[in-house]
């Protein structure tokens, strides 16, 4: 007995077994030269100044993806607020993200603290820690102190690189030049190419169309307004 299920069917139930975490995995980060320097100052590790880095970036540019990368490869415990208590000091390298934005300075400064053992420390936020409003002043001296490695808002190479990785993970494959088509005409951001993604998938396992740059072009407008496909 033959499987009578249509592959565009098939296909579609594959590309909609999308409910797991995002991937982490090192191989998986997409290097360029937005993000090269940065990249290097994480492999530096363990010859941080003082076992500290601080890894900063715009949103979207791929802070998380390095970060729990260089945890994994390490053995990092990942700290978050109001549970610090489970840390050991000297016991192990120590993750903690979004240090701008998450934490509160008597939290953030006892980590610091605790690094000082010996276990390292990968902090993450959106600008330089000397740039963050504090009040402690010890805490002032010890951001201001951090060595910084800075993400640049990711290129053209980082974003082709997510859109393919987002449509390879849905099963699909587009046709040549479609990625390059997409990215004139959305915002360059990666939550832009997710959205997008997402849109495109929807659209086209809705009317079992392959992706081409005409079912794009009723998604997303050129800056004239106009939907033309050959641009």
């Amino acid at each position: 007995m033959t499987n009578s299920t249509p592959r565009s069917r098939l296909d579609r139930q594959l590309r909609l077994d999308l409910d797991r975490d995002p991937s982490h995995a090192r191989e998986d980060f997409i290097v360029s030269r937005s993000n090269e320097a940065a990249v290097a100052a994480i492999d530096g590790w363990p010859r941080w100044p003082t076992g500290k880095l601080a890894l900063v970036g715009p949103a979207g540019s791929g802070k998380t993806h390095l970060a729990r990368s260089w945890a994994a490869s390490v053995g990092a415990v990942i700290a978050e607020p109001g549970a610090i208590e489970i840390l050991a000091a000297g016991a192990s390298p120590i993750l903690l993200e979004d240090a701008d934005r998450r934490w509160e300075e008597d939290s953030l400064f006892h980590v610091m603290n605790m690094a000082d053992s010996g276990g390292g420390l990968l902090i993450t936020g959106q600008t330089a820690p000397s740039s963050w409003p504090v009040r402690l002043a010890d805490l002032r001296s010890r951001l201001n102190a951090l060595t910084v490695a800075q993400i640049e808002p990711p290129d053209d190479v980082v974003l082709l690189g997510v859109m393919k990785k987002l449509f390879s993970e849905r099963n699909i494959e587009p046709k040549p030049g479609v990625e390059a088509y997409i990215l004139r005409r959305i915002e360059r951001s990666p939550p832009a190419v997710q959205d997008i993604v997402r849109r495109v998938d929807e659209l086209a396992g809705a009317e079992r169309r392959e992706i081409t740059r005409a079912l794009v072009g009723r998604i997303v407008q050129d800056e004239e307004g106009t939907l033309d496909p050959t641009r």
